[in-house]
């Protein structure tokens, strides 16, 4: 049986179906109430229950951690990673995640950094390395960021940077050792 591609049903997951996936490291933040889901933490649970819905399989969720904003907004984050498996590839993925951004009100524009309802970012994806306008793959600066990596080592310590050859749980222990000078 080859691999189909097209859409997943909603009653398998698509990997028992046939279909070709990927999976994802996603880095997930918030910052702001929403008037319907409250409070940052819960934006990001319900931003996971969104991309079920839109047809990606929550594989783990990172657990949720406070952290201090990065730039001008004043207001500490929620922070989480999740693994996902989904039939979309890279640039698909992206616009979806927009998509997802976009409903729960967040705004293009403006300054960078301020605070935001709803942040999803691609981290890494089971393929390796991707890049294309608007998208590179894995993520810039997320080795740099302890607020991706710590909740990303919970769930997919093992997971290799294809760059650096090190594993996340590696890079974050780099990150957050004693004597280790943040950018």
């Amino acid at each position: 049986m080859g691999l189909l591609p097209g859409p997943p049903s909603a009653t398998l997951r698509p990997h028992q179906r046939g279909y070709l996936t990927y999976r994802y490291l996603i880095a997930l933040g918030s910052n702001r109430r929403h008037q319907r889901f409250g409070r940052p933490r819960d934006v990001l649970k319900a931003a996971l229950e969104r991309l079920e819905e839109k047809g990606a399989a929550i594989e783990a969720a990172g657990p949720i951690m406070l952290t201090d904003p990065i730039g001008p907004s004043l207001r500490r984050y929620a922070n989480s990673a999740a693994v996902i498996e989904t039939v979309l590839e890279p640039g698909a993925l992206l616009a979806l995640l927009k998509g997802i951004e976009r409903e729960f009100g967040r705004r293009t524009g403006g300054q960078r950094w301020t605070s935001r309802v709803l942040d999803l970012d691609i981290v890494l994806w089971s393929g390796g390395t991707f890049a294309a306008p608007g998208l590179t793959i894995p993520h810039i600066l997320f080795r740099e960021r302890p607020f991706v990596l710590a909740p990303a080592a919970r769930i997919a310590g093992g997971w290799r940077d294809p760059i650096t050859g090190l594993s996340i749980r590696q890079l974050h222990s780099r990150l957050t050792r004693p004597g280790t000078i943040r950018r």
